[in-house]
């Protein structure tokens, strides 16, 4: 028989299971929800300082150790957001009790990290630190419309999303503070995650990360680490109990996806050849800054200035400016008669959008600054998670940028991001851009998240009558230009790549 051991996220009891437990249940699996210490009541309570990650972890540990002496269990641990904290924290000092855990749209946590470190919002991380700075020993539950912060209702219906409010307890605040701190022990306890695409990421944007190298999610192509995806939100628990209790059933069979290991005999999607051969001009490099110049000029020529997107890992190597994307389309331009310019910028992780566009910033006047250049006459081409940072050229267009485009841009927070600043919204900047040409190159196949962000760009664009050319690659994914080497892919390079030499030379 398998156990289902569940554990809650933030602010929710072990009532939020009980649709998913009967249906467990039902299938003729045990089930048991941990009320963790503080949580486990039917409504708001009250809790002390001395409620921290490690009380919840006994919690745990107290319900494994109850079951873990009948024979014949097979006991699989589920941690639904916060919850994997205590659950992996458990499961690493009852390893050999432990058949399977299950990261239910969660992080990834690692040892001497906190649980605040997982959460996206910049503003919620300062609540926290705020409540415990005034000496409060537990976060106050979200309102009904601020549940969101802490991930996508996508799908949550209304009445579900009331229980959740009037169920939800205080957070102990130690229990985000103190650091987990794990043995290594489990490790070796074979994993499954459930990734919820409603909230921002799935299988697909996984294992590209895991392509680029990032050091923390390579364990995740071990053949003993499955996947699954579910459409919809952040509480599948209650938005969708059935379609979980089915993937919790199959992920305690060993079922699943299992993520390609990055292969060093051919290379990840990022940096498989650029889709049209371009002459291997050379470049000059200074600092994080790369310049490709024309073969032949009369004289200073205009420039293009390409963003990669992000985040990437801050070790990732080689660096963006050195993928066959960024390098492809700046020796394009080149081969075309204007400089081409590439960076490196430090948008590492969801927060560090202000940084980064600082950096592109500080590059774009370097290159404006060479001699070889025309000042007047500057392109920026942004490409993927860069597209936050378009706001701040279209909120107030300098009169030397001629054009701005950008490949499928992510053109607001993914629901997991939490808030971006006021100042990296292209949705609202746009009606400040008045007349400066925009180019969006979009993918026909891009994931849903993703489109739905372009959407509501093109929407507000249209809206405010703003100059924008839409360059579609139906039959292209996120990243068509190594990922789709096809000939309308190479079409749609050529006229976006046309477009913005128009407007450069115009």
């Amino acid at each position: 028989m398998t156990v289902f051991i569940l554990v809650s996220g933030v602010f929710t009891g072990p009532q939020v299971w009980d649709d998913v437990a009967a249906r467990l249940t039902s299938a003729g699996a045990e089930v048991h929800a941990v009320a963790l210490t503080g949580l486990g009541g039917t409504g708001p309570s009250v809790v002390g300082p001395a409620v921290d990650l490690e009380t919840h972890i006994a919690d745990v540990i107290a319900v494994i150790d109850r079951v873990r002496g009948e024979q014949g269990q097979e006991i699989v641990l589920v941690g639904h957001d916060y919850g994997i904290h205590p659950a992996l924290g458990a499961a690493d000092r009852r390893a050999e009790s432990v058949a399977r855990i299950v990261y239910l749209d969660s992080g990834l946590p690692q040892d001497g990290v906190p649980a605040l470190a997982a959460v996206a919002d910049q503003g919620l991380r300062e609540e926290v630190l705020r409540a415990a700075e005034g000496g409060e020993g537990a976060l106050p539950p979200p309102t009904r419309d601020a549940w969101r912060l802490w991930g996508s209702t996508a799908d949550l219906p209304d009445a579900a999303l009331d229980r959740l409010t009037a169920l939800a307890a205080p957070q102990p605040l130690g229990t985000l503070l103190q650091p987990l701190r794990l043995t290594g022990a489990a490790a070796t306890v074979p994993m499954a995650g459930v990734l919820c695409v409603g909230n921002g990421a799935g299988i697909a944007m996984v294992q590209a990360r895991v392509d680029l190298g990032e050091p923390s999610l390579q364990a995740l192509a071990d053949p003993r680490v499955t996947f699954f995806e579910l459409p919809t939100g952040h509480w599948p628990m209650l938005s969708g109990p059935t379609a979980l209790a089915v993937m919790l059933l199959k992920a305690a069979a060993g079922e699943g996806h299992r993520l390609t290991p990055a292969d060093t005999t051919k290379p990840p999607a990022h940096l498989r050849p650029f889709l049209l051969d371009v002459p291997e001009l050379p470049r000059e490099r200074t600092d994080n800054l790369d310049l490709y110049l024309p073969p032949t000029a009369d004289g200073p020529r205009p420039a293009v200035v390409f963003v990669h997107g992000g985040p990437v890992p801050a070790g990732a190597s080689p660096t963006p400016r050195d993928w066959p994307t960024l390098r492809g389309y700046a020796r394009y331009a080149a081969d075309r008669g204007v400089v081409g310019a590439t960076l490196d910028h430090r948008l590492h992780a969801v927060t560090d959008y202000e940084r980064a566009a600082a950096d592109v910033a500080d590059a774009v006047e370097r290159v404006r600054a060479d001699p070889r250049v025309d000042a007047d006459r500057v392109a920026l081409w942004f490409f993927s998670g860069s597209g936050p940072l378009t706001a701040d050229w279209m909120g107030k267009p300098p009169p030397w940028l001629r054009c701005l485009a950008a490949d499928y841009p992510i053109m607001a927070p993914l629901p997991n991001w939490g808030r971006l600043d006021a100042r990296f919204h292209p949705a609202d900047a746009v009606a400040h851009a008045g007349a400066l040409p925009l180019v969006l190159v979009r993918a026909g196949l891009e994931s849903a998240e993703i489109a739905a962000t372009v959407e509501e760009f093109l929407a507000a664009a249209r809206r405010c009558g703003a100059d924008v050319e839409v360059v579609d690659v139906p039959s292209g994914h996120h990243g068509f230009e190594t990922v789709d080497p096809t000939d309308e892919s190479r079409a749609a390079v050529h006229r976006a790549m046309g477009t913005v030499l128009r407007h450069l030379t115009a």
